[in-house]
This record gives C-alpha cells, structure tokens and sequence, in this order.
C-alpha cells in the first residue's frame, strides 16, 4: 500500500496534510482499497465546526457505507465538490485529487495524537 511520509494518518484510515494552519484530509490508499469502488460519497458543509474523531462524511462503495471521521478540530474550509460527479478520484488518486476537505485547526497541538507513516503502515500490516 501506499503511504507517503509526509502525510500523518488516523487509526480509522483518514490522512492529513498539514500545512500551516490548516489540514486537507482523505482517506488512505488501505482504506480506499478495503473499500472497493466509491460509488458516493457525502462531505460535509463548509463553515462547520467539527471535532476531533467526530464522524463529518460518508463514503458508499460497491461493499458498503463508512463514516469517515475529522482527524483534527476545527471549522471545515473548503471541500473537494468534484468528488460528488467522479467518485473514482477516491480510488485512483486517494492522496491527490482524492482529497475529500479541508479543516482549519483549532487546535494545532492536536497532530501530536496522530499517527506517522511508519506507526500507520504497522497497524495496516
């Protein structure tokens, strides 16, 4: 599976990009895999305010629905609306134009609680 380093990963399988302070957040390459094809997938609004570990999206596929859950506190920025017309960019591009959202942090100490590429690749082997 595909996990970059530069990327910090959630025990429930979302990825996080952090870049100043803000994060955009996926699902990982594992998760899209167990998954199997993404046939829908409903994202949260943006301006809301989320909470850590708080369930803020679904993703449907051929095999079944998963909550998908807000790796970091904070207010929902911007979401990836392509998403909704071409589903398939979860699955071929999870960790480019598979992104689902993007969250400014209220709380940037809350990354330490996040998983490193190599802790996320031994909990997925």
């Amino acid at each position: 599976m595909n996990t970059p380093t530069e990327l910090l990963y959630t025990e429930s399988h979302e990825w996080a990009r952090i870049e100043g302070d803000s994060a955009t957040v996926g699902i990982t390459d594992h998760a899209q895999h167990q998954l199997g094809d993404v046939v829908f997938v409903q994202l949260p609004k943006v301006g809301a305010t989320v909470a850590a570990k708080a369930s803020v999206a679904v993703v449907e596929s051929v095999k079944a629905a998963s909550d998908i859950y807000a790796p970091l506190s904070g207010e929902i920025t911007e979401i990836n609306s392509s998403l909704e017309s071409d589903t398939a960019q979860i699955n071929q591009d999870p960790y480019g134009k598979g992104w689902m959202f993007k969250i400014r942090l209220s709380d940037s100490s809350q990354t330490a609680s996040l998983k490193s590429a190599s802790d996320y690749s031994a909990l997925t082997s």
